[in-house]
């Protein structure tokens, strides 16, 4: 197949793949297509696949593509054939194996669903507005990660933590998204080919790196306060 075939396929589950982006992830290493005599690329089954993992990954659980490259090395050790490596991304491809997931997740959950589904009044919800810790989308409706949010303080509520008390987690998120877009934005807006996906896929490592760094911070704190 061509690149532009594989990009009409891929379209319909990621309707934000471009060719630039398909061309990004070829010279990370993470698809190699073979070259026809005239030089154009030309995608096989397995590829398209590969392409498919990739793109899931990055966009359900959020991974940088070293973890992404890492886990695809390992389906291509576990098996040779170009068949069985197929089949194996197939079926890896919901239960992809994150270190840190805390990708965008999408779905529309309206103010009634997000309370039904987390067991939470209208009130709690209203003081986690009140106190900036989770705001819907611009049509009114909430994702599936405000889900997980709400569920969260509603568990750390039941330790008689209040939702004032919670605003220093929102302080110190916005501290390091702040750091990350110093890093990132001078990238993405570069010339060449490929900048917003190299600046995309910065973000990515440097918030795993983040998240990583932040939970050996609060176990060695509150090691501190047990001793």
């Amino acid at each position: 197949m061509s690149i532009g075939a594989v990009l009409a396929l891929l379209r319909e589950d990621f309707p934000d793949v471009t060719i630039s982006k398909i061309r990004f992830l070829e010279s990370e290493g993470l698809i190699t297509p073979e070259r026809a005599p005239s030089g154009y690329r030309r995608f096989s089954v397995a590829d398209c696949e590969r392409l498919r993992f990739v793109l899931t990954a990055q966009r359900d659980r959020y991974l940088p593509l070293k973890v992404i490259k890492e886990q695809l090395d390992a389906i291509d050790g576990g098996d040779g054939g170009t068949g069985g490596s197929t089949r194996l991304l197939s079926s890896a491809r919901s239960a992809v194996a994150p270190a840190t997931d805390f990708g965008q997740r999408g779905g529309r959950v309206s103010r009634e669903s997000l309370i039904e589904r987390t067991g939470v009044d209208s009130a709690f919800v209203t003081e986690l507005q009140r106190n900036g810790l989770l705001s819907p989308g611009p049509a009114g409706f909430f994702d599936e990660d405000a889900v997980r949010l709400v569920e969260a303080a509603a568990a750390l509520a039941n330790y008689g933590l209040e939702t004032r008390h919670l605003r220093a987690f929102k302080v110190s998120a916005d501290r390091e998204a702040g750091l990350v877009a110093q890093i990132a934005s001078p990238i993405a807006k570069g010339k060449g080919t490929g900048a917003r996906d190299r600046a995309e896929e910065l973000v990515r490592e440097i918030a795993a790196l983040s998240v990583t760094l932040h939970t050996q911070l609060v176990k060695a704190a509150v090691r501190g306060v047990l001793d």
